[in-house]
């Protein structure tokens, strides 16, 4: 098949076998190039949908791109299955073998320290919402009748306002606690910013968006811990995901602090050569 080649991921050579019948971008399997003692993980895609001028005019269409994220991540999770990758930015093209080539030695050094500190380690991801407290709703929805003089109205608008207050200040306790006691079984962790509810249509208040860095050894203590916390507060809701390719740890650039998704979730415009 000839086309463009679409690089998903880096990693070390590995012997196990990818999932049977695993397609990637554009419905091509992906297969391995091999340079010196790293492998980057490719498949052909063509040249009219990933060309640079074709590619940008695709990266404005939302439903290509979230088909061209599922499949790429697909590929991801079946490396992440079978060995440690390091993922590349979605739509990451270059002309032939030979491109991809040049890439990886240009940047052999950087790959072989990352792989180096993310060999045998996932990455799992935490978030903490605020949802209504069941009994402040109750209190919230229970009709209370017109107020009887402005002093009234005053007084209820302040209680609600103390609730509302309360149910923060214990919701930001709860999230910095959860995230010191992950971090003891973490090597590393990134505190993304908070997802804005009305792009993530998750519900409720985001106040912890983390990544942890967890070997994978210890990986099922760390979901334990996580499951434990879940009915642990009323209004608290707990989301574990993983365990992905480490996303959020692969890069120089990933520093405490930064904001977004850690996985391919993000997209970026490719790369011809």
């Amino acid at each position: 098949m000839t086309g463009l080649r679409y690089v998903y991921a880096v990693c070390r050579p590995f012997g196990a076998a990818l999932q049977a019948q695993l397609t990637g971008v554009a419905g091509d399997p992906p297969r391995v190039l091999h340079h010196h003692d790293l492998v980057a993980v490719v498949s052909h895609v063509p040249e009219a949908d990933f060309a640079e001028e074709a590619l940008r005019a695709h990266l404005e269409d939302l439903d290509w791109l979230a088909a061209t994220a599922r499949a790429h991540q697909q590929v991801i999770d079946a490396l992440t299955a079978v060995t440690t990758p390091l993922p590349l930015r979605l739509a990451t093209v270059f002309r032939d073998d030979s491109g991809v080539r040049v890439m990886m030695e240009e940047r052999e050094d950087y790959f072989r320290r990352t792989l180096d500190r993310l060999e045998g380690r996932v990455e799992w991801g935490v978030k903490v919402y605020v949802e209504s407290d069941p009994e402040q709703g109750a209190l919230a929805e229970r009709p209370t009748g017109k107020p009887a003089s402005g002093r009234d109205y005053l007084r209820q608008r302040s209680m609600r306002s103390r609730a509302h207050e309360d149910m923060w200040q214990r919701a930001e306790e709860f999230a910095t606690r959860l995230h010191g006691t992950l971090s003891q079984r973490a090597e590393d962790t990134r505190l993304h910013a908070p997802q804005n509810a009305a792009l993530s249509g998750a519900a409720g208040r985001n106040v912890l968006n983390a990544a942890y860095l967890v070997r994978r050894d210890v990986s099922e203590e760390f979901v334990e811990m996580v499951d434990r916390t879940k009915d642990e507060a009323p209004g608290i809701r707990v989301e574990l995901t993983g365990p992905w390719a480490a996303y959020s740890f692969a890069g120089e650039e990933s520093r405490e602090g930064s904001s977004g998704e850690s996985r391919p979730r993000d997209t970026g415009a490719g790369e011809a050569s």
